[in-house]
């Protein structure tokens, strides 16, 4: 899962409300570059949009997202989930992932948390919700302590301060819904939001240009 995070840097966050449109977008994403997308089980359409996208995009790396307890784990990976993410975590449904064998990326928003997490093996944490519980900050004061976690802060993360959570050396990837709003895709802004994956995609390929170089 990890090495799936790195790829994708920057993950789509899709609340499902249509089958067709669903499907559409996710096809839009991976023109834009993006290879992988969130589904969130917020909607009751949020598991047969997983099938779908499964079916119809099979190159498509697809996450559930707001999995929070076990038996939304199960449902998830019987629809064709590749890994589960969660909004905090909880021992029961850390224990559920493991006798699944499939990847999860529990959500922590302090250090006890990732300390527990720890402690059933996992090193790489959804930091949610990131602005709200600290932001940048928080991730710069995690990193001493734990130098090995990696994080993939979501939660009022923007298309004008994403690029300031990848350039630290602790995240491996964000998420964020700019680029799949609504109104973008209710509107059937295909070419809008095609643009703005590009757009996310390429500030990503620069932020880490900059890295290299030593300038950033």
């Amino acid at each position: 899962m990890l090495s799936t995070l790195e790829a994708c840097r920057v993950l789509p966050v899709i609340t499902v409300r249509n089958m067709e449109q669903t499907v559409q977008l996710t096809h839009t994403l991976l023109r834009g570059g993006m290879q992988a997308v969130e589904i969130t089980l917020r909607t009751e359409a949020a598991l047969e949009g997983i099938r779908a996208i499964k079916a119809e995009v099979p190159e498509a790396v697809v996450l559930a997202g707001t999995v929070t307890n076990p038996a939304q784990l199960q449902a998830a990976v019987a629809a064709g989930a590749d890994y589960c993410v969660s909004p905090g975590c909880t021992p029961a449904l850390y224990r559920a992932a493991s006798e699944s064998n499939i990847g999860l990326l529990p959500a922590v928003a302090t250090a006890s948390e990732i300390m527990l997490g720890m402690d059933y093996g996992h090193n790489c944490f959804k930091l949610f919700p990131a602005m709200a519980a600290g932001g940048i900050d928080l991730l710069k004061s995690l990193a001493g302590p734990f130098p090995d976690v990696r994080f993939c802060p979501t939660g009022g993360l923007t298309r004008n301060n994403f690029r300031d959570f990848l350039s630290l050396p602790n995240v491996v990837c964000c998420g964020g819904s700019w680029m799949v709003s609504d109104s973008l895709v209710t509107g059937g802004r295909w070419e809008d939001i095609e643009a703005l994956a590009r757009e996310a995609v390429g500030a990503d390929i620069d932020t880490h240009k900059e890295n290299k170089d030593g300038t950033k």
